[in-house]
């Protein structure tokens, strides 16, 4: 296989969902250039080895559709036999929107507002945002149980804060709706569940949101550099054994309000 070591090789092993672009292929990079295997999933296998040959020795495709139970299930059971355990989970594949092409970032409200979205479009991000990564972490856990160090990191959005929404002067409260945002709201609720879960054991958890950072997921209007946007992602998943636990972070290190 492409890029792999012998198990007893690898001193991290990382898996990170939707690793083939935006925060998560930014993420995979600089883990890889710390020494870090990492495991490039990617509902697309094409596009997963690609973006690994990119990033080089180190980076590992494997297909992963968070979506799908099988694919998951394909997943954890390859780890399991070709690595043995599993040190880092990045939960970071994430959509906006059910195509990609259907409406532009700055008239998306006309279609995903609160009045307009259907439900089949708010059952479609959530299966990704947030049943998704249930279902990965399910799958996953037993994995992680068998690592001296494991850590979680659910790539979030501030966008999802009630406490942020809530507030009338919050810049993007507009934009708030079940769909995207909402979904993040929903992802808070998984991830504050995993961390009270783990409290009394040695996984850690965390929650981040990186900056408004041009990706796919916003038609590019994001206002920030891959590089730039994705600084917290990469220094909490970068943590040691005695990094924190139950945190949830934007750049840098400033606590969001859930």
């Amino acid at each position: 296989m492409a890029n792999q070591q012998p198990t007893s090789d690898h001193k991290r092993i990382a898996l990170i969902t939707g690793a083939n672009q935006g925060v998560g292929f930014q993420l995979a990079k600089e883990l890889v250039a710390k020494g870090v295997t990492v495991l490039v999933g990617s509902r697309d296998f094409e596009r997963g080895q690609a973006a690994a040959q990119t990033i080089g020795q180190g980076a590992i495709p494997i297909q992963l559709d968070v979506t799908d139970q099988a694919s998951v299930e394909a997943a954890a059971e390859r780890i399991h036999t070709e690595f043995g355990r599993l040190d880092l989970l990045v939960n970071n594949a994430a959509i906006s929107k059910v195509t990609r092409n259907e409406v532009g970032f700055n008239d998306s409200m006309s279609v995903y507002g609160v009045s307009t979205i259907s439900l089949d479009q708010v059952r479609a991000i959530w299966e990704t945002n947030v049943f998704g990564v249930l279902a990965v972490y399910q799958a996953m856990l037993p994995l992680l149980r068998l690592s001296s160090a494991a850590r979680i990191v659910n790539v979030g959005s501030g966008a999802g804060s009630l406490t942020y929404n809530s507030n009338p002067t919050y810049a993007y409260r507009k934009m708030y709706s079940p769909g995207y945002a909402g979904s993040k709201t929903g992802l808070e609720i998984i991830t504050l569940s995993m961390m009270i879960e783990h409290e009394g054991d040695d996984i850690k958890v965390n929650l981040v949101s990186p900056e408004f950072t041009s990706t796919a997921l916003n038609d590019y209007q994001g206002t920030s550099t891959l590089e730039d946007g994705s600084r917290e992602v990469v220094r909490v998943a970068l943590l040691g054994p005695d990094g924190p636990h139950g945190t949830y972070t934007r750049w840098p290190t400033e606590t969001i309000p859930w």
